[in-house]
Parts: C-alpha cells; sequence; structure tokens
C-alpha cells in the first residue's frame, strides 16, 4: 500500500512516503538493519549532548523480552501490534549528568532521537508506528525501569503487511487518507497566530 503525502512544498520521497501502519508482515527484522536503527537514534542531536534517550527492544524470537512489552500495551494496541517482529519503548533520562538539574529537553531529544530513527529505517523499507496507548506504571514494574527515566512512546517496527487483513475498523483507519494541518495554521511570522509572510 502506499500512501505519499500530498505535500505543499518538495520534500524527500522518504519522508513524503513515510506513514505509520498497523499492518506488518511475517518476517523479522534483520539484525544489522535493527542495529543500524539504533545506531541512527544514536547520532541525534541532543541539549549538552546529554543523549537522554534509552530503548527497550524485544524481537518476537525472545518472546521473554518481546511478552512483557506486548503486554504493556492497551488492548486496542495489542491487537494489531502483537504482528509486529520488533517492539521497543523509548524512554527519556530526566536529570542532567553534569550538573543533576532538571531536563527539561529529554522528551524533545528523545523524539530527535526517534525520528532519526524513523528515517533510517525509511531508507531501509522498514515502518514504524509510535503509540502513546501503554501502561506506564505495568512498563516501570514489568521492565524495572528505574525512576531516574520516564517511559515516552511504544514503538512497533517490521516490513509492511497486508492490511486487508486487520479488522474491519483498523482496515479503514489503515485505508484512510493521510492528513495533516496547513502550513499557515502553525508557522507564525511577526506575531501569534499570524502566519509566515512566505507561507501560502
Amino acid at each position: 500500500m502506499s500512501k505519499t503525502a500530498e505535500t505543499a512544498a518538495p520534500i524527500h520521497q522518504l519522508l513524503a512516503d513515510r506513514w505509520s501502519p498497523r499492518a506488518f508482515a511475517d518476517r523479522p527484522v534483520e539484525k544489522e538493519k535493527l542495529l543500524a536503527l539504533l545506531e541512527a537514534a544514536r547520532w541525534a542531536p541532543s541539549c549538552y549532548n546529554e543523549q537522554p534517550w534509552s530503548f527497550m527492544v524485544a524481537t518476537k524470537d525472545t518472546p521473554r523480552d518481546y511478552d512483557p512489552l506486548l503486554n504493556c500495551l492497551v488492548d486496542a494496541n495489542k491487537l494489531w501490534a502483537r504482528s509486529a517482529p520488533v517492539l521497543m519503548m523509548s524512554l527519556a533520562k530526566l536529570h542532567f549528568d553534569y550538573n543533576d538539574k532538571a531536563n527539561r529537553y529529554a522528551f524533545h531529544d528523545v523524539g530527535l532521537a526517534v525520528a532519526t530513527m524513523i528515517v533510517q529505517a525509511s531508507v531501509l523499507g522498514i515502518y514504524v508506528h509510535q503509540m502513546a496507548g501503554f501502561d506506564r506504571e505495568r512498563a516501570r514494574v514489568d521492565l524495572g525501569i528505574p525512576d531516574s527515566h520516564k517511559p515516552v512512546a511504544a514503538i512497533a517496527l517490521g516490513y509492511l503487511g497486508d492490511g486487508d487483513k486487520l479488522p474491519q475498523e483498523l482496515r479503514e483507519r489503515e485505508q484512510a487518507p493521510r492528513e495533516r494541518k496547513r502550513l499557515s495554521d502553525f508557522v507564525y511570522g511577526g506575531g501569534w497566530e499570524k502566519p509566515a509572510s512566505f507561507v501560502p
């Protein structure tokens, strides 16, 4: 299935083609490709180069690691995410190493790390779907996450599967056109909610 974005300005084809499916193929992600995704995340920029991200990662061939991640998801996400060959959870370290003060940019930087991971995934033909729907307290207990870190998002990734095999409601969401706000809705110039002069 192709869901290429209709963009207001030309962007790289990898970015236009990226989307978050719920249908994943029954095909493992090769170890070297999984390592490439994590290496891409490793080289993301961060405030003071703190690199406040961590990732819990599990593949289907290690159920003792995979099942606890799957079981943290809300039921609506378990329904489709269980087909993904790889599950992850992104985590943010809440304080700077160098002075132990609160790092208010940690979530921003974790997002940057995941974004670079997603770009690398797109290069390799791998699809990524991030989820807010998971039980953070269960994750903290079942995965042994320390208080110094906070779960940010659950992540399913793998090769694109057949959306027609999803339940009807999910199939409709899978096939729906992609939508985004217009640039003028969020790109401001001389004041709040005043569209920048160069935005059509």
